[in-house]
């Protein structure tokens, strides 16, 4: 079975009984590689926010005013693998892996001809992208450039995310953690060539590209190339379940890609919805200044370091339920019995959640100043920054909430009424309060509003699962 097979996992796809501490077990052992991954992810975008945030709040505001951006990209293409994945994830629980495996060619080739087409859209929209978000001259070039970078790189990057996601729904999560582990260490090698005109490095002095922000968007771009090779040969190469087999070639089936569809576009509108409201907020924020761009900017990057492991827990969340989904339909005598072994994992996945992110909101409440500034040596942008992370650590606990309480829900297939959660908190709580409070206090009004919002959704999350229809499939 191999170094990735975890047994727990392999019982659940039997159809065996676990206890609540083997359950326990499984849930740590599969989260705790994903977590890792999604850190080390993390960790890539604090270097290059901290190399650019040495060359002044400038750099740090070029980059923070198109980084909702980026995210909306991401997350728009990250969809059109969703759909896949998740069937993937119950064909393996149900013991179909020659059909688990055409739906991952699948699941590859749309999501890389959905991220062609939003990459080239980046491309022709790059130069016009900063100007539309208000930022000040003086940052737009520089914006404008890492965003072309970005968007050149973004089909390798997208490929990259679904190949691992699609070893995730194998229940392997060791090796695109290392991967992304990997790919954290090249980005810091690449940026210090190519970010400023020379660098020391254990008392030798080096010579570099001197690019500057666009060297950061490059240095990540060449790390994300590498680890798309290594995710390739392992999905394609390595997997038990799912690497190629001689004669068996992609077929398009019009039901799995309809599944696919109704699983996916709530999760796209989920993140439309999402990124949009965030690059409204960055509009929001835009006129309050260069110091409240970049110290909001560097404050979204310090605070992904406490949200994160959430969605590592939410990627076990949904390879785990898809898996024990599948089991109930290939053994519909115990349907029954498969659906309330699903709610039981659910809950267990999303208390853990809660509490990792507990920890972690203390952590961010005490940590701020020491995050902020190992961003920037600007003391204005430290200061502010401090102050909204203090006001964001209030929300963590309600946050796993929603982001576990989706990864859940997709590995049923329910993904229409967490997007519509979405919309409403984002749309009629988040804008409006932070429309209404910035101009009056500044910065720290945008990050009441956030952490508002989140609470909101973190309980209306928790409803919604509470109902149980993902178990059903």
């Amino acid at each position: 079975m191999g170094l990735s097979e975890n047994q727990s996992l392999v019982r659940l796809r039997r159809g065996e009984d676990l206890t609540v501490g083997e359950l326990c077990r499984m849930i740590l052992a599969l989260s705790i590689p994903a977590i890792v991954a999604q850190i080390s992810t993390i960790i890539m975008q604090y270097i290059d926010a901290a190399m650019v945030g040495r060359l002044g709040a400038g750099g740090s505001a070029a980059i923070g005013l198109v980084s909702s951006t980026t995210w909306l990209f991401g997350g728009i293409a990250m969809a059109a693998g969703m759909g896949f994945t998740v069937q993937c994830a119950q064909r393996i629980g149900a013991g179909d892996e020659a059909d688990a495996r055409n739906l991952m060619k699948q699941g590859m080739l749309l999501t890389l001809a959905v991220s062609l087409i939003i990459g080239t859209a980046g491309i022709l929209g790059s130069g016009y992208l900063p100007v539309w978000l208000g930022g000040d001259r003086s940052i737009c070039a520089d914006a404008s450039r890492y965003f072309l970078i970005f968007a050149i790189f973004f089909p390798i990057e997208r490929a990259g995310f679904t190949a691992g996601n699609f070893l995730q729904s194998t229940g392997n999560m060791i090796v695109p953690g290392m991967i992304h582990v990997g790919m954290c260490m090249l980005d810091v090698v690449f940026n210090l060539f190519l970010i400023f005109p020379e660098s020391r490095l254990m008392g030798i002095t080096l010579p570099g590209a001197g690019l500057g922000v666009a060297g950061a968007a490059l240095g990540t771009g060449l790390a994300r190339a590498c680890s798309l090779a290594a995710m390739l040969f392992f999905l394609l190469v390595k997997s038990p379940a799912l690497h190629l087999r001689a004669g068996e070639h992609v077929r398009f089936r019009k039901d799995q890609i309809r599944e696919g569809f109704r699983i996916a576009l709530p999760v796209a509108l989920e993140n439309l919805i999402m990124n949009s409201a965030q690059i409204t907020s960055t509009r929001i924020v835009a006129p309050l200044g260069t110091i409240s761009v970049a110290a909001n900017s560097l404050s979204v990057t310090a605070e992904s370091l406490c949200y994160m492991p959430g969605f590592g827990i939410a990627s076990a969340a949904t390879a785990v339920i898809g898996q024990s989904i599948g089991a109930g339909r290939s053994a519909p005598d115990t349907v029954t019995e498969h659906r309330k072994t699903t709610r039981k994992i659910g809950w267990i996945i999303t208390a853990f959640g809660m509490a990792v992110m507990t920890l972690s909101g203390i952590m961010l409440y005490l940590a701020a100043p020491f995050m902020i500034g190992f961003f920037s040596p600007v003391r204005e942008v430290v200061d502010l920054g401090t102050k909204v992370l203090r006001i964001e650590a209030f929300a963590e606990p309600l946050f796993a909430a929603s982001i576990v309480g989706a990864g859940v829900m997709r590995g049923g297939g329910d993904t229409c009424v967490p997007a519509m959660i979405c919309l409403a908190t984002m749309w009629m709580i988040r804008i409006p309060t932070a429309m209404f409070l910035a101009p009056r206090i500044g910065l720290a009004g945008v990050w009441i509003a956030m952490c508002v919002e989140l609470c909101c959704r973190g309980i209306l999350f928790l409803a919604r699962q509470a109902q149980g229809k993902y178990a059903k499939g």
